[in-house]
């Protein structure tokens, strides 16, 4: 029997129970589909995420105090005003202290927590990369004044504002009204936390109305030089030093310092081993799947057992009898396969808990693959047992 015959006899066999193969092929579909989305989502984020540490640029360094519960030895506004000391410090361009909180901002009856509300200084706009997009950022004399006016985000504005222009409008923000001076440039979000749910204002109005004078958040220092990041790094290590030394009986110092570089090599480790287990965790419908497969060909190795003994009396050899139903089994796994990938396609062009999924031609390749092994490999059992079969045993099957 030649090649042709027997791919032609595979797919006869196929048909022959059409629901039954296709929900066979149904169990493939899923598990090659849902390896190839959640790869796709898991490196979705992980590029959304890592677009955004770009964003801010290869000059900027974060500090952020390690023991801010304690009450004590914790950032300061003080503190940050050294950090900007040009002979302690020569190579920092600029320096903005960062007081955040999330609050509830009020409009005309309309409400929206914001998850980010900062207090920060004019010089955060540059350093942070985020740049306004309509109306103005505030001044260093609203901030030097305690101006109660603020600069929101695109879905604070979508939120509070449809269809008003926001700029000029008073919100109502911890009790006291802010006016909104300007509304900043859209940024892409990761799905886990939306980048543009922010409101900035003068720090010293958010101490002021919502966070208190204690210890601030974090400092944001950018350096004159991307190429002297490093080198910064050690001069505002050496002042931190300085103005918070490291307590009696603790081994770390009540601080961290983390340049774009280090968040970028941090969140690709991350998302890597996030994007990874996404994929294992798809792959077991990928083996379930197969087990399927085994099911139904054995079904159809005892359905046929005279058909398979009428064969081996007319001359088939058990090589082609073999062939034939691991033919069958690698069809199934394949056209279940195919669809899988045509059903990961279609759905990478819709958002996904807020990720909009990059598809990984490697995974396609690779669920592809495994769903044709898996065909292979889980139906190799019951062709075995087809071709094992004495025809004079096959043909007393009843």
């Amino acid at each position: 029997m030649t090649v042709t015959e027997t791919i032609r006899f595979a797919l006869r066999g196929v048909a022959a129970n059409k629901l039954r193969s296709a929900l066979t092929m149904l169990g493939i579909l899923i598990g090659v589909a849902a390896v190839i989305l959640l790869v796709a989502v898991g490196n979705g984020s992980a590029q959304a995420i890592t677009s955004r540490i770009e964003a801010l640029g290869t000059n900027t360094l974060t500090v952020t105090s390690t023991n801010r519960s304690s009450g004590t030895g914790g950032l300061t506004v003080e503190v940050a005003d050294a950090l900007a000391d040009p002979v302690l410090a020569p190579g920092v361009r600029s320096v903005s202290p960062l007081a955040s909180t999330s609050t509830t901002v009020t409009y005309e009856g309309a409400d929206h927590e914001v998850s980010q509300f900062v207090g920060t200084r004019p010089s955060w706009f540059t350093a942070a990369n985020s740049p306004v997009a309509d109306g103005a950022a505030f001044t260093a004399d609203d901030e030097a004044q305690a101006h109660r006016v603020v600069v929101i985000g695109q879905t604070v504005a979508d939120e509070l504002f449809t269809g008003v222009d926001p700029i000029g409008r008073q919100v109502t923000v911890g009790g006291a009204l802010f006016t909104v001076v300007g509304v900043l440039a859209a940024k892409s979000s990761t799905g886990f936390q939306d980048a543009n749910d922010t409101a900035v204002a003068p720090l010293s109005a958010v101490r002021e109305v919502l966070t208190g004078y204690g210890p601030i958040s974090s400092i944001l220092v950018e350096a004159a030089d991307p190429g002297e990041v490093d080198a910064v790094q050690d001069q505002i290590s050496a002042v931190l030093a300085q103005r918070l030394p490291t307590t009696t009986g603790s081994s770390s110092a009540p601080y961290r310092i983390q340049n774009a570089a280090q968040l970028l090599q941090t969140q690709t480790e991350t998302a890597d081993t996030f994007t990874t287990l996404l994929g294992a965790v798809a792959a077991i419908s990928l083996l379930v799947g197969g087990i399927g497969i085994t099911n139904i060909m054995l079904v159809t190795v005892t359905e046929r057992t005279r058909e398979i003994g009428i064969r081996k009396a007319l001359g088939a050899r058990r090589r082609t009898v073999l062939t034939q139903f691991l033919i069958e089994a690698t069809l199934l796994s394949l056209l279940g396969g195919a669809l899988g990938v045509a059903a990961a396609l279609l759905g990478s062009r819709f958002t996904i808990v807020g990720v909009r999924p990059v598809i990984v031609p490697s995974s396609v390749a690779l669920a592809l693959g495994v769903s044709i092994a898996i065909g292979l490999f889980f139906g190799g059992l019951p062709a075995a047992r087809a071709a094992r079969l004495r025809p004079i045993d096959a043909l007393r099957y009843e």
